[in-house]
């Protein structure tokens, strides 16, 4: 029998009685393990061996988990602050428990995630009341991270922790510890294995690659190749890919450009009155308070045509047109050059339809954006604080409701969505206005994934605009949920977002 040289030294370091691992083989061979595994899977195949394989996870300890461990976790902070401004016994305001509990930027979310969900209390109206019955000592998920902090560096199996596997998937999803999972190959000699090395094994040397020096000296004539398993098991090797939300957004501005719209672009950061007065937003809207929108400590902005204020002012104060009343309620320029974070990226549609940004405004006209905004919601699966909007407005003569919903199933008709439902709405800058639900893949639930209407004239009238428009606000993520079947908003980016869902969803095309 011949072998190749590695083949023979593998065979030859291998047991019958005992099992041996690849490590052992190779460091007493001097081979390098993944040339062992590969020798042992070519031996197995001559059943010459037997290579048998052990997963192992080990679970250890994360740079934030080490953090909470020291400090403890955000939401028992929480907890222990409330607790000690007394909210066991009426609620307190929960501005300043957070700022008692010293909780900065991300903690504050992740605090208030998990603070109801553990029964620590609840968050109602801005005050924070806390659970007669709560005990964070019993935490489940801080015993786990002090117990994997005892482990230290070698840290511990599931197996080992005392916890449920729950526990240990929350953790993981929160970026607390780290799964690593490895497998060990060992390898047993088989009776044909012994009789060979009995009756003797030649090795044969082999060649394992076609070299250009082999081409340009003709010895490859001559030449014994080593044969290659292609079916034999190989380390995964993992290249980078386009974030699953990035190549909806770009599957999203394919379909929309291929449906005749041009692409706008603007600030993230914008005037209130780009923002919310051209949207005949009321001053006083519940929308315009800290409550839902995150205000800028900067200058106001000056860049805005004083002509175009007053027209929107008028709308506000008096209406527009013949029929129009408008709201009779204060109204502040001051307030209306405040700047914010956008919180809809119809802030750009006033932009464009105004003029100021330089579009062509001759009807028909086609415009969109798939752009961040941001809003200050309660997180669950289906609301972030920051998110990307589709936005979109048609300028056209004699528009209709027809037009608007046959452009909705146009459009998702191309990601394969083709049961969308509307159910009539209110918006202070729409008339007719229309929400949009489609049916989870998974689930079955639906979901709202985006608002539309007709711009009412209070809002294109002050603008110079004076045929139809119709628009829309689209969430990308909830498209992206349809079309990945992913249940939980926060699977698509974030902190919780799951690695192997990200590796391996598709886009629908």
């Amino acid at each position: 029998m011949r072998l190749t040289e590695r083949q023979l030294a593998v065979l030859e370091a291998a047991s019958a009685t005992d099992e041996r691992t690849v490590a052992e083989i190779g460091e007493e061979t001097g081979l390098k393990p993944e040339t062992v595994a590969g020798a042992a899977f070519d031996l197995a195949d001559e059943g010459l061996v037997e290579v048998a394989s052990v997963a192992d996870e080990t679970l250890e300890l994360t740079d934030e988990g080490r953090k909470y461990v020291d400090e403890g976790l955000p939401e028992t902070r929480l907890y222990r602050a409330g607790l000690d401004a007394g909210a066991d016994a009426d609620p307190v305001s929960m501005g300043a428990v957070i700022g008692d509990a010293e909780l900065d930027g991300p903690e504050v979310d992740i605090a208030l995630a998990n603070f109801a969900r553990k029964g620590f209390g609840s968050v109602d109206g801005g005050e924070l009341s806390i659970a007669a019955d709560a005990d964070p000592d019993a935490d489940p998920e801080a015993t786990a991270l002090a117990a994997l902090a005892d482990a230290g560096d070698e840290g511990l199996d599931a197996g080992d922790l005392g916890v449920e596997e729950s526990v240990i998937d929350r953790l993981d999803s929160r970026g607390l510890l780290a799964v690593a999972e490895s497998v060990t190959r060992t390898v047993t000699l088989t009776d044909d294995g012994v009789d060979a090395l009995m009756t003797g094994v030649e090795a044969a040397e082999m060649v394992g690659a076609l070299t250009p020096e082999l081409l340009a000296s003709g010895e490859w004539r001559d030449a014994e190749f080593a044969e290659y398993n292609v079916e034999a098991e190989a380390e995964t090797a993992r290249g980078g890919r386009k974030h699953v939300l990035r190549r909806t957004a770009d599957r999203v501005k394919d379909v929309l450009v291929g449906m005749g719209f041009q692409e706008m672009e603007g600030p993230h950061a914008d005037a209130d009155f780009w923002i919310n007065d051209c949207l005949f937003m009321p001053q006083d809207h519940p929308a315009r308070t800290h409550w839902d929108r995150f205000a800028l400590d900067v200058d106001p902005m000056e860049s805005i045509p004083d002509e175009l204020i007053r027209r929107v002012e008028s709308a506000h104060r008096d209406g527009w047109g013949e029929d129009g009343d408008g709201y009779h309620s204060p109204w502040s320029e001051e307030f209306a050059r405040e700047v914010a974070l956008r919180g809809h990226t119809t802030s750009l549609s006033m932009r464009y339809l105004s003029g100021i940004a330089g579009a062509e405004l001759e009807p028909p006209q086609r415009y969109f954006s798939v752009e961040k905004v941001y809003r200050n919601d309660t997180l669950d699966p289906t609301h972030l604080l920051e998110f990307f909007q589709i936005e979109g407005w048609v300028m056209a003569e004699d528009l209709s409701v027809r037009d608007l919903m046959g452009t909705f199933e146009e459009f998702y008709r191309q990601f394969g969505i083709t049961d969308i439902r509307f159910k009539p709405h209110y918006n202070p800058y729409t008339e007719p206005s229309f929400e949009l639900f489609g049916e989870h893949p998974e689930t079955g639930e639906e979901i709202e994934i985006g608002n539309s209407g007709v711009f009412r004239e209070e809002v294109t009238g002050p603008l110079g605009v004076d045929c139809d428009v119709m628009a829309w606000g689209l969430a990308l993520e909830r498209l992206a949920m349809l079309t990945t079947g992913a249940e939980d908003i926060r699977d698509l980016h974030g902190t919780l977002a799951d690695i192997d869902f990200l590796r391996n969803a598709e886009v629908s095309y």
